[in-house]
């Protein structure tokens, strides 16, 4: 039984924009941070954007460039992964994760995958130029 339900992915064309989702079917995203990890061919899931608790607090990875904005709404204990101006080089499988009881969505990007209290399947991107 799925912990965390992803959605969103697909085919995107360079340049347009995407939105990913993740939700948390089984438990409630109160006392975790969130973040989405990032895995392209040959290499292993790398946290790209994390977000703390509360939502007031935010991590981007170097390679994020600006092109992806992490979102969270509580009520639908739901998390976001809002991808604009994609990059022709970003297909990849994207990850939800969440977190308990961390110090800063910094930490959590860095840790890695078994680091995580949930991981998600895993959301393909693909890009067309």
């Amino acid at each position: 039984q799925e912990q965390l339900v992803e959605s969103g992915g697909g085919l995107v064309q360079a340049g347009g924009s995407l939105r990913l989702s993740c939700t948390a079917a089984r438990f409630s995203l109160n006392n975790y941070a969130v973040g989405w990890y990032r895995q392209v061919p040959g290499e292993e899931p790398e946290g790209g954007s994390c977000l703390s608790i509360r939502g007031d607090k935010k991590y981007y990875a170097n390679f994020v460039q600006g092109r992806l904005t992490i979102s969270r709404d509580s009520a639908k204990n739901t998390w976001f992964l809002q991808m604009n101006n994609v990059d022709p080089e970003a297909p990849a499988i994207y990850y939800c994760a969440a977190l308990g009881g961390i110090s800063t969505p910094e930490t959590m990007c860095l840790i890695g995958r078994m680091g995580m209290d949930y991981w998600g399947k895993g959301i393909p991107v693909t890009v067309s130029s």
